[in-house]
């Protein structure tokens, strides 16, 4: 059996930072600095699935905000 035949049996977390920006990281391990856990573990493919649900505009958080108060200016103008 080689390494692709193998089952993933690995457990993950999906995790977010502060621009809203999702990851998976190995449940084993320290999450990173900058990063928090959303709650959500599982295989990859379950965190991978849930990623695709929640993060629904790929936009940092920084851009968007940016995005809306450039779009409220232009509103007033």
């Amino acid at each position: 059996m080689n390494n692709n035949e193998r089952e993933d049996t690995t457990i993950y977390k999906a995790v977010v930072n502060d621009e809203e920006q999702y990851s998976i990281w190995r449940a084993s391990r320290e999450i990173p600095a900058g990063w928090r856990d959303t709650g959500k573990q599982g295989l990859k493919s379950e965190c991978l699935a849930y990623i695709g649900e929640v993060w629904t505009d790929m936009r940092p958080l920084s851009v968007r905000k940016s995005m809306e108060a450039k779009g409220r200016k232009s509103d007033r103008a």
